[in-house]
């Protein structure tokens, strides 16, 4: 029997007709390979950075550095995943910086991408880049080239008000402190072949309560 690659059966969680390269508020979460706590430690609801973790720290500070259509606001580097929120904006001329929430209605946008193209500065491009940077920092430090730093996949949630944003700026902030009860701690962590779509389903249901 012909077996197709796993590759082939690996799925974009990424809305089909959203344009990524959109003026807007998004937050993301990336866990680490088999969320594995690579970053540091939480000691008494803070978190200790490990070297790992401060070239994630930088990586991430510097995405917002070299890139004039975003602007990073809060952040975590958690032991085993990265939580941020970064606006995208529209830097054409003529149109001031602005930190708007991500628009609600895209049925007329006539910037749509095929599904899965990486276009050069949506929102996939980006992680993307910065995964790259950390991973092979990372690598170098440890003397493992080629090894695995991140799950394939990440998560975004489109930020639509004020309110949203305030509530992941609270939960960004409080998450150190909550790390005990996190479904991000190893001790928590699902099992078994389906964990990694386990894990990314309750990750969803998480954020879409954001919107509730």
């Amino acid at each position: 029997m012909l077996k197709v690659p796993e590759k082939h059966h690996r799925r974009s969680i990424r809305l089909k007709e959203y344009d990524y390269t959109r003026p807007g508020a998004y937050f993301v979460t990336i866990c680490t390979h088999n969320s594995e706590c690579l970053f540091g430690e939480i000691r008494n609801g803070t978190m200790c950075l490990n070297e790992y973790g401060n070239i994630v720290d930088i990586e991430w500070r510097r995405t917002g550095e070299k890139r004039k259509n975003i602007v990073l606001d809060a952040y975590v580097v958690m032991p085993n995943h990265f939580h941020g929120i970064l606006f995208m904006i529209d830097t054409r001329r003529g149109i001031p910086p602005r930190r708007d929430c991500a628009p609600t209605n895209t049925e007329n946008d006539r910037n749509y991408r095929k599904f899965g193209e990486m276009i050069s500065g949506s929102l996939p491009a980006i992680i993307r880049s910065f995964k790259s940077a950390a991973t092979k920092k990372i690598n170098n430090l440890r003397n493992e080239r080629g090894t695995p730093l991140w799950q394939r996949n990440y998560y975004e949630h489109i930020i639509r008000n004020d309110a949203d944003l305030q509530k992941i700026r609270e939960y960004i902030t409080n998450n150190p402190l909550k790390w005990e009860l996190d479904r991000y701690n190893p001790r928590f962590r699902v099992r078994g072949k389906k964990s990694l779509k386990k894990l990314m389903e309750r990750i969803k249901h998480e954020w879409e309560n954001f919107s509730a």
